[in-house]
């Protein structure tokens, strides 16, 4: 009966912890896509500022390459992110499932020995 229950709360606290991990990444893409969002902003007003939009011209904002170049680096680790968010989203998924029938286990057995002290 304890190892029974000790399965259980294992299985839920591991629920848990993938739970906790998938809203961990949901906030980090979010936070990534705020800030490259926020940098396009910037690279705008210093494109607009300088009145050169092409990169490649020689007279092209220092600041709008630097925060183009930051805004793509958040960009892919929000990319990376997502793919690692689908990995972490399967693995909950998974733990529900095993914490589910280790409690439908559970009841199967609890039911069982009912009907068996019922009888006796």
């Amino acid at each position: 009966m304890k190892s029974r229950d000790s399965l259980i709360r294992l299985k839920r606290f591991q629920v848990d912890e993938k739970r906790r991990q998938v809203m961990q990444i949901e906030t980090m893409v979010a936070e990534f896509e705020r800030m490259a969002g926020d940098l396009d902003r910037e690279i705008k007003v210093e494109e607009a500022k300088a009145g050169i939009t092409d990169p490649t011209h020689f007279a092209y904002p220092t600041y709008a390459r630097a925060a183009t170049s930051r805004r793509d680096n958040l960009r892919g680790s929000a990319d990376d992110l997502k793919i690692k968010l689908e990995d972490a989203r399967v693995a909950l998924t998974d733990a529900i499932e095993d914490l589910k029938m280790v409690e439908t286990l559970d009841d199967r057995e609890k039911a069982s020995e009912r009907g068996l002290a019922v009888q006796g």
